[in-house]
């Protein structure tokens, strides 16, 4: 049996690459199901997200051909064009490989959370389709174990590297309940998509979406059960943000000292939080000047995540040597498994000598046997069946001189020197 994986990622395949080949959440099912049926197949799984997709299997093959092939055909793409931008391991290449993924060490951002879940999502999928068996099911298992003794165990995922996620964690700081706060997000791009998933995830309050265009803070509105409005509106409904944290490309400010000033005046100068992520600037420098706002702007966050960058690559050298235990780990049960079917013909074996000689002392006692005397008999037979065979090998081990197997019989049968 050999663990197999063939895989693209964002360091070896252009987005476009990546999306031919990508795996819908809708089609992952009947597509398990595909592969599962490819002769040297065993067990299946697929991990696909924008950044990677990678095809885990068990086989009775060792070269991954088979795999690439089934791929190409499955995606409609020649192989000799696919194979520039792939990947594969194998064996404990593969195991120490997914470790490193489900911690973050592959990510584009090091140490992200959210590849743990999908890999959970991809292992959740490959059950319900019934392609895992043993050996993989148990290797997504102590992925699962290796990623969280990690995250437990070092600083990984504990200091934000987007500035996304340090503007929302800025705000906890100063908040206490986020559902009780309302933020408003200005721009409908990436960023500010980012920033409502996280407020989302804290559990913010409200949420409105302000965009130049309408219909795009509508889109994103929809996503976080939030209220859009264009940027035209911002001045009636300022007031009602706790957290204000805007993101857009325009090349003149979107909020001046006076309009923030007169949001103020309207919240009794209860604070608030602002923070501009847009370069040029969306609020004016001066509006940091007001007593009730708290300012920041994207380089003020921006030394924070250098600093937290260089904390998770000290964490990622941690996680390497918990990940180099871990995977030490799980070989160690391989070995243990590719013992068990020798432990069961050995067992089958004595077994079998068992019921033999137990038959013939049951039919002498029927015939008038004495017990004693068909007992001695019985443990003399089952004795000399049970060692004949070890004997006769250890004999063969000396003439031959080979003293490392007498000296396994020795350790195997806890023999005294």
């Amino acid at each position: 049996m050999t663990l197999l994986a063939v895989g693209i990622n964002y360091n070896t395949a252009p987005l476009a690459i990546r999306e031919r080949l990508s795996f819908p959440a809708e089609t992952l099912y009947s597509s398990l199901k595909e592969m599962r049926k490819v002769r040297e197949i065993n067990e299946a799984a697929i991990l696909s997200t924008c950044n990677r997709t990678e095809l885990y299997c068990t086989s009775s093959a060792r070269d991954e051909q088979f795999l690439i092939d089934w791929v190409a055909h499955t995606k409609q793409i020649e192989v000799d064009n696919l194979k520039p931008y792939l990947y594969t391991h194998a064996d404990q290449n593969l195991i120490r490989h997914m470790f490193r993924v489900a911690c973050g060490l592959d990510s584009m951002i090091l140490g992200e959370p959210q590849i743990l879940g999908q890999m959970k999502s991809a292992y959740q999928t490959a059950c319900e389709a019934g392609t895992l068996g043993k050996h993989l099911g148990k290797l997504f298992q102590q992925t699962f174990s290796a990623a969280k003794k990690v995250r437990t165990d070092t600083a990984i995922g504990s200091s934000p590297v987007s500035v996304a996620f340090a503007a929302v964690q800025l705000a906890q700081q100063i908040f206490d309940h986020m559902k009780d706060q309302c933020a408003v997000l200005i721009g409908a791009g990436e960023t500010i998509e980012l920033t409502a998933r996280h407020l989302k995830q804290q559990g913010i309050g409200r949420m409105i979406i302000a965009n130049r265009t309408h219909a795009k803070a509508q889109t994103l509105a929809d996503q976080f059960n939030g209220l859009a409005i264009t940027l035209s509106e911002l001045p009636q409904h300022l007031a009602e943000a706790d957290i204000v944290i805007s993101s857009t490309a325009s090349q003149l400010p979107i909020l001046g000292k006076g309009s923030v000033e007169s949001a103020l005046k309207k919240r009794r100068y209860k604070p608030m939080f602002m923070v501009d992520l847009a370069v040029p600037r969306d609020i004016e420098a001066e509006v940091e000047q007001l007593r009730d706002v708290y300012l920041y702007t994207v380089d003020d966050l921006q030394n924070t995540i250098d600093q937290n960058m260089d904390s998770r690559r000290r964490a990622a050298e941690q996680a390497e040597e918990i990940i180099d235990t871990q995977v030490d780990h799980f070989l160690a049960w391989l070995r243990t498994e590719s013992a068990h079917h020798t432990i069961r013909d050995y067992r089958q074996q004595a077994e079998h000598f068992r019921d033999e000689t137990l038959q013939k002392a049951l039919a002498q006692m029927k015939n008038g046997g004495n017990p004693e005397d068909v007992l001695t008999r019985l443990a003399h037979t089952l004795t000399n069946k049970i060692i004949h065979t070890p004997s006769t090998q250890i004999r063969d081990a000396a003439a031959n001189e080979r003293h490392d197997l007498i000296a396994a019989a020795h350790e195997i049968f806890k023999l005294n020197k």
